[in-house]
């Protein structure tokens, strides 16, 4: 039995015990390292001795990507929430409004516009954290509408995605935002704009065979497990044991599939560079200060 319990009255009780909150150390799920939570957020959820690359929300993402942390949010166009009144152990409608609260956005794509190393930029940030990313009506409108605000505006469309694919609570009405998707990135190519993807863990499903494999070019993040069926589907079919890594950005780019693969934290000045050069854009002048 615990004296503390037991003995000291409550009140003195509470100042002798501190709670320590559950998310002030965070565990690498490769290596086994320990993180202070801030020293994490600090290194864009990319643990420092591993390398490992965590789950970065789409918020954190924006701020570390435009010039500053300053950009504007673009609102996605409306849609039917529930076309098909799906429900399952629980309501569709329940499921979005739970994903709402814990993201803090209206769906899985967040849209925004801003500078990117001084250079105007439109952009997509998939959450996986919102019902695994998928792609429904208003996730594929929100991509839609990002590409339709680069044709109007003469800027670089980046995306970066992560999903499990279509969202099976919209049946037929998801699957059809994969040529929809498709048709506005022809868009972009017939206006000769730069579609660059970031591939991130994970990118699979629908997703991956449509808009994430039609960039300009296309980057990853290390380990990130990018493809169509599950790797376990696939096994199970052609009755083989897959190769070691299969499915994961750095055998993706060994054998021609990915153009490069870049840690997080050089993220910006890549794709910086790429928006100069797909644009022909003169490199800014050194800053100064």
């Amino acid at each position: 039995m615990n004296w503390i319990s037991n003995v000291v009255p409550p009140k003195i009780r509470s100042f002798l015990r501190r709670e320590t909150p559950e998310n002030l150390w965070v565990k690498c799920p490769e290596s086994g390292q320990l993180v202070f939570h801030k020293d994490l957020e600090a290194n864009l959820m990319v643990v420092p001795g591993s390398g490992y690359h965590m789950a970065i929300g789409a918020k954190a993402r924006l701020n570390s990507f435009f010039d500053e942390g300053v950009y504007e949010e673009i609102e996605a166009p409306e849609t039917l929430s529930d076309p098909l009144k799906f429900r399952d152990v629980k309501r569709y409608a329940e499921r979005l409004k739970e994903n709402r609260l814990k993201t803090g956005a209206p769906d899985a794509v967040t849209l925004a516009h801003g500078k990117l190393v001084r250079q105007h930029v439109t952009v997509a940030v998939q959450d996986f954290a919102f019902q695994g990313g998928t792609l429904g009506i208003a996730a594929g409108e929100a991509i839609i509408a990002g590409m339709t605000y680069a044709v109007e505006r003469r800027t670089p469309f980046v995306i970066f995605t992560a999903s499990g694919g279509a969202r099976m609570q919209e049946g037929m009405f998801a699957l059809m935002q994969m040529p929809r998707t498709t048709v506005a990135v022809q868009r972009l190519r017939a206006e000769k704009l730069p579609y660059i993807v970031v591939l991130t863990n994970p990118t699979t499903g629908g997703v991956t065979a449509s808009y994430a494999m039609l960039g300009d070019v296309h980057i990853a993040e290390p380990g990130a497990v990018i493809g169509f069926a599950g790797a376990r589907v696939i096994e199970q079919t052609i009755r083989e044991r897959l190769p070691e890594g299969f499915q994961r950005a750095e055998y993706l780019k060994t054998h021609g599939m990915v153009d490069m693969v870049v840690p997080r934290p050089q993220l910006r000045d890549v794709i910086a560079r790429l928006c100069r050069l797909l644009t022909r854009a003169e490199s800014p002048a050194p800053s100064l200060s």
